[in-house]
């Protein structure tokens, strides 16, 4: 392993100040993972923890599963940690957090650095797999550290809390979009059960009674039109005929044999009632 901050003085930095300092590099690494460490800086730390995370690795790799890719953005204030496909942070690296960085000169793909996690105040090494730019990202983080503490010379320590709340604010920008994130995940899912709730528009008719071809409702023994008892146990009283009878196309009422009296019905009509009636009666006798 190879310590970054301490570079050769006859190597030049690959970036300018001032892409480091009011902008970021990017670059694209394969991310191993990260893991807990006793010491914040160490060439022997950082090689336990490589060898942990790539057994780690493999044996998720023998699963069927891939090493994650990620988006490096580094500048002076930190190493951002991105999807990048969503651009999400995952992870928000403050530059005076990070106490160690090195390149692996035996795998030249390897590069790995130790950062102080803000809530836990635990050490954790971030191990990556760059195919052509592992070195290159080391010595970019590097250059990142040399630009932040010739500012804060030129400062005269002034900006140590101006840094201070940065890095309170990017944490708090961190926190937002993963609370903004979580909450689109809520409403998706809110929205997918609505969608299944909705009754479809031909399912509203389930609803109502079958009728027949002539649209008539169905006559259901069931339910048979019996009226009620009074509740001084006399026979209850015939329906009120409404006081505003229709009349059909030549004037005259309609026959409705559920309200109609016996004084309704014509003479004739009555009369041959009548007859049928004691026929039926002296028919019963005779039996």
């Amino acid at each position: 392993m190879n310590r970054a901050f301490n570079r050769k003085k006859d190597k030049s930095w690959m970036h300018t100040p001032e892409a480091l300092a009011k902008h970021f590099i990017p670059y694209n690494a394969k991310f191993l993972g990260n893991t807990e460490v006793d010491q914040p800086k160490g060439t022997e730390v950082v090689k336990d923890a490589v060898r942990k995370l790539k057994f780690q690795r493999h044996i998720k790799k023998s699963e069927g599963q891939k090493i994650p890719k990620v988006e490096l953005q580094i500048s002076i204030y930190g190493v951002k940690i991105l999807d990048p496909k969503s651009k999400e942070v995952q992870y928000n690296c403050q530059l005076h957090r990070i106490s160690f960085c090195a390149d692996d000169k035996t795998d030249k793909r390897i590069f790995t650095f130790i950062c102080k996690d803000s809530e836990s105040n635990k050490h954790l090494c971030y191990v990556f797999d760059s195919e052509k730019c592992a070195e290159e990202i080391t010595l970019t983080i590097g250059q990142a550290f040399d630009l932040a503490y010739k500012k804060f010379l030129e400062s005269g320590g002034k900006d140590v809390e101006t840094r201070k709340q940065i890095g309170g604010l990017q944490k708090r920008i961190q926190d937002l979009e993963a609370e903004n994130s979580e909450l689109k995940k809520q409403l998706q899912v809110l929205e997918e059960q609505l969608m299944i709730a909705q009754v479809p528009p031909g399912s509203s008719m389930s609803s109502k009674t079958p009728t027949d071809i002539f649209d008539m409702v169905p006559f259901s023994p069931m339910t048979p039109l019996v009226p009620l008892p009074a509740s001084n146990g006399s026979a209850p009283p015939p329906p009120a005929r409404p006081t505003e009878i229709s009349r059909d196309l030549f004037g005259a009422e309609p026959f409705d044999p559920f309200t109609c009296g016996a004084a309704d019905f014509p003479p004739d009509i009555q009369s041959k009632l009548d007859e049928m009636q004691r026929q039926r009666w002296r028919g019963s006798k005779w039996d």
